[in-house]
């Protein structure tokens, strides 16, 4: 039990911020070997179910942050939420583990696995509205191999690191097994080389964009005494010359003290600030707001003059932690005003929306959580860039912000399409194409970041075919894997 749950634990090493992916690889290889190849499903479900708890626990420990915002009421939640998180992420490898025993004993059911593994977590990004967090596949990013995601998207990645993993302890002998290591290492050096050469680049786009990062921890952000302090640094950075001029500046998520439905002076001093660089220059920020009794997690786009001229509502909401499940259906319907805020937290928007922001292109906005799901960029009209407004404090300052600038990083390679980041504590950061970081605002440092918005590359494979052609490269793994009969 101690073994499979500690491989499981070095597994997540390859997770951001580490990287280590290499040490992942060789822990999701010991896993494998470590596997009896005639136990039964109950056996393989419960040791691939506890590597899954060590991966997960050592993966997902950010997830405790947000009760500690508030000790004194919520910390003693944290244990709880995080051990039946990892455990019930761990269920999806346990699933994986007891139909791979229903293949023929041996060691090439350990192909059976692989595939298995990597359908639990496309399956684990739909169930319960998804959670596609701490992927293995993830491990890749900003590795050259992070480019084949622009053909196989995420779960490919991972397919890629779990295949690798598997081919030496396919081996019944130690030359069996060297073998396996070499095809291995074969294997990685091609898609590595692969990767270093998809380095071409389209030019940048003639607009400018401002970042502002205004460093609100989250503990402090709506304290009274604090909350004009964090708009009027907002202010301030906005009004801030620069040659050239920013034709878009971008706040994060929540920033601003007020309902955009009475907002106060608050649009026209935000206006009055944005007024330096110019009539054509634009701001979006985060915002929440009011309509029919229900409450909005918001982006809107703000001119000169005070006109709002888009506002998009966020539609991914965040279980439990922006709204209660089925509270309509338990509470009553519609639950409104404050009660409703309290009780069953945000409404849901009717989806994606890319927004025509004329000169600046067509921009996919996405808040926080959103930027998690691949399927969520996949909208017709394609945009030429997609911005990402988050309130990363909320996840601490050790794995949960650096995870989540990974996971930007490779929405931008699987579509083609740059990603500009906006964070309250950060890490704010202009994204390219291929996920390359161009530049980047440290973590918990206030500041601004000026540059222009990077070039789009073409649609790319997974961008019109989705995780499909994926989908039917398992079932061929499957099928295989049933029609082998050879012992290794």
């Amino acid at each position: 039990m101690a073994l499979h749950v500690g491989l499981g634990a070095i597994a997540a090493a390859g997770q951001a911020p580490l990287g280590w992916w290499w040490l992942s690889l060789l822990a999701l290889g010991g896993i494998m070997a470590a596997l009896p190849a005639q136990g039964g499903p109950r056996l393989w479900a419960g040791r691939l179910w506890l590597a899954g708890l060590g991966y997960f626990a050592a993966s997902l420990f950010w997830i405790i942050e947000p009760f500690f915002i508030e000790p004194e009421i919520h910390g003693w939640m944290a244990p709880f939420a995080l051990v039946f998180m990892a455990g019930g992420m761990a269920l999806f490898w346990g699933l994986a583990g007891a139909l791979a025993a229903l293949y023929a004993p041996g060691r090439a059911r350990l192909v059976a696995l692989a595939g298995l593994m990597v359908g639990a977590e496309l399956l684990r990004g739909w169930v319960f509205t998804g959670f596609p967090w701490a992927m293995l596949g993830h491990g890749l990013i900003g590795t050259p191999l992070m480019q084949l995601a622009a053909i196989t998207g995420a779960g490919g990645l991972s397919l890629f690191l779990v295949l690798c993993a598997a081919l030496p302890a396919l081996g019944a002998s130690p030359a069996q097994r060297g073998a396996g290591a070499g095809l291995a290492a074969l294997v990685l050096g091609l898609g590595w080389a692969w990767g270093g050469m998809q380095a071409d680049l389209p030019p940048d786009r003639a607009e400018s964009v401002r970042l502002a990062q205004p460093n609100a921890p989250q503990a402090e952000k709506w304290r009274e005494e604090n909350i004009y302090l964090f708009f009027n640094r907002l202010l301030e950075q906005t009004s801030t010359s620069a040659d050239p001029a920013p034709d878009l500046v971008l706040w994060p998520e929540t920033a601003v003290p007020f309902l955009l439905e009475y907002p106060g002076d608050g649009l026209t001093m935000m206006a009055d600030a944005l007024a330096v660089h110019g009539g054509a220059a634009r701001l979006g920020f985060g915002v929440q707001r009011l309509e029919d009794g229900r409450f909005f997690n918001s982006f809107a786009v703000l001119t000169p003059q005070a006109e709002v001229t888009h506002v998009y509502d966020k539609h991914h909401l965040v279980p439990f932690g922006e709204y209660i499940p089925f509270s309509e259906w338990l509470l009553g319907t519609p639950i409104g005003g404050l009660a409703g805020q309290a009780l069953s937290g945000y409404t849901a928007g009717p989806g994606p929306v890319v927004l025509d922001m004329g000169h600046l292109g067509l921009v996919l906005p996405l808040i926080c959580y959103e930027s998690i799901f691949p399927r969520h960029l996949r909208t017709t009209p394609r945009p030429d860039w997609v911005l990402q407004v988050t309130n990363d404090a909320w996840f601490g300052a050790l794995t949960g912000p650096y995870q989540h600038l990974a996971q930007a990083r490779l929405r931008a390679v699987e579509q083609g399409l740059p990603v500009l980041r906006v964070a309250n504590t950060g890490v704010s950061a202009f994204i390219d194409a291929r996920g390359g970081i161009v530049s980047a605002l440290p973590l918990n440092e206030a500041g601004v970041l000026d540059g222009p918005v990077p070039g789009a590359l073409p649609p790319t494979f997974y961008a019109s075919h989705g995780d499909w052609p994926l989908v039917l490269a398992l079932a061929l793994i499957l099928l295989g894997a049933a029609l082998i009969r050879r012992r290794y």
